[in-house]
């Protein structure tokens, strides 16, 4: 028997327009070619984004008893009881770096036993996220957003006289290239969508053809370059030349894709005074990135190592950072762990949003493998064993959650790495200081 296709599917993307906001459909029998229809299903995009918080837990109010399914929700994980079914707890696993706060968020991503020693040796490896990038950005205009709720600082040192770009950002494109992270949403915005003001396709062809022209001046000037300088120099043009390849590839993408119909959002004006407002601008922003399928890779730290901001909202007016350094005092312990449960309230709040948001059969979270956590265990004591660590969503059909899971013999934050890279079918050999890989789905851990 001879199936002929007949119509046109409807665009996986349509959006339903009105009263000036704008909503992505489910998934909808005409999306599937008629033929096909009953018979499969359309491929599943897998996403990955890490949601990196500072200065450490209050380990006793984050650590929970019980192993398995039968684990109880600590104070800190209780706001988080609504994504249980697509939560992995992971316990028993150390930093690879263990360097006070640069090697908490230095080595989070790139899973390396060392990095620089002084405040202008700068070096580590490429991390997880930016791997995933060179393999998911040959499909979406941006490779990856490097994010943050504070400003990034790219010279100075800030933690045992090390440079600051190891505690101001989790990504690197190289042992040498540390990206720095975006914390303006007006930026941000403009990464996205350009700097018209508007998502409307006609505001972003003007801006594709002026990027396009700049470029092509750009390129040409390089050729002439690379034939007046020596080898040293031409390494670091290269390097130069690469990314503005990148650039070029990006620019290739959002042509392909210029009939993609975006919701509508207005761009921030930069970024706002109040703590949440900001916060909420900035997640909005990353959900309309993966939403839209501009970006399947996101890093993103609610504070960076060494924050010092106060939650008095909360009741909290201390410092996060001295009161990271409580001396194991109760009562100091528990006003850490109130930013804490903090954090994670504020962190379910954007799981509901991705929970809400259609995305094949499914929603965004389905698709999605986030890790939550920080490169410090205990605060007071800079401690780099057993880190508060979280693997949330559905990975795109490859996470089983509910459970906690309880690693014997302190294997390192690389292994992990190289797990969720299995995961996210872009399997690696070796990620850092990686010595093996480690099981998301057995009780046993090992």
């Amino acid at each position: 028997m001879t199936t002929i296709l007949t119509g046109k599917p409807l665009p996986r993307r349509t959006l339903l327009k009105g009263l000036g906001a704008s909503l992505a459909l489910p998934l909808l029998d005409a999306m599937v070619p008629v033929g096909l229809r009953g018979f499969s299903a359309p491929e599943r995009v897998h996403r990955f984004q890490t949601f990196y918080v500072p200065n450490g837990m209050a380990m006793e109010y984050w650590s929970p008893t019980g192993i398995g399914p039968d684990f109880e929700l600590t104070p800190i994980l209780e706001p988080l009881a609504p994504f249980r079914d697509q939560m992995l707890v992971l316990s028993g696993i150390r930093a690879n770096w263990v360097q006070i706060h640069a090697g908490a968020s230095g080595s989070f991503l790139t899973g390396i036993r060392q990095g620089g020693r002084t405040e202008t040796e700068i070096f580590a490896d490429i991390s997880m996220d930016q791997i995933l990038a060179r393999e998911f950005g040959k499909q979406t205009q941006v490779a990856s957003l490097e994010l943050s709720m504070d400003a990034p600082a790219n010279a100075g040192a800030c933690s045992s006289n090390l440079s600051c770009v190891y505690t101001h950002t989790l990504s690197w494109r190289g042992p040498t290239q540390p990206l720095p992270t975006e914390y303006n949403p007006r930026a941000v915005f403009e990464r996205l969508f350009g700097d018209a003001g508007s998502t409307e396709r006609s505001a972003r062809a003007v801006r594709l053809r002026q990027q396009k022209s700049i470029l092509d001046s750009v390129t040409d000037k390089l050729g002439d370059l690379s034939r007046e300088i020596g080898a040293q120099d031409q390494m670091k043009v290269e390097q130069y030349t690469e990314a503005i390849r990148d650039v070029e590839r990006r620019i290739q993408r959002a042509e392909e894709q210029i009939d993609l119909e975006l919701p509508e959002f207005p761009q921030p004006e930069g970024a706002p005074a109040i703590f949440e407002d900001h916060l909420e601008l900035m997640l909005d922003l990353q959900l309309l990135a993966l939403q839209t399928d501009l970006t399947r890779v996101i890093t993103f730290m609610i504070g960076k190592e060494q924050s010092a901001r106060p939650y008095p909202q909360i009741g909290v007016p201390e410092a996060h950072h001295p009161l990271s350094h409580h001396n194991d005092q109760p009562d100091l312990v528990a006003q850490m762990s109130k930013i804490n449960r903090y954090h994670t309230e504020l962190f379910s709040r954007y799981l509901t949003k991705l929970r809400a948001t259609p995305d094949g059969d499914g929603s965004l979270l389905d698709n999605m493998t986030i890790l939550y956590g920080s490169g410090i265990s205990n605060s007071t004591r800079h401690s780099g064993r057993n880190l508060p660590l979280l693997v949330m969503g559905g990975g795109a059909g490859s996470l089983s959650g509910g459970q906690h899971l309880e690693y014997s013999g302190a294997p390192g934050m690389a292994n992990l790495l190289v797990t969720l890279m299995d995961k996210m079918d872009v399997p690696v050999e070796k990620i850092g200081a990686s010595t093996g890989v480690l099981s998301l789905d057995t009780l046993s851990g090992l």
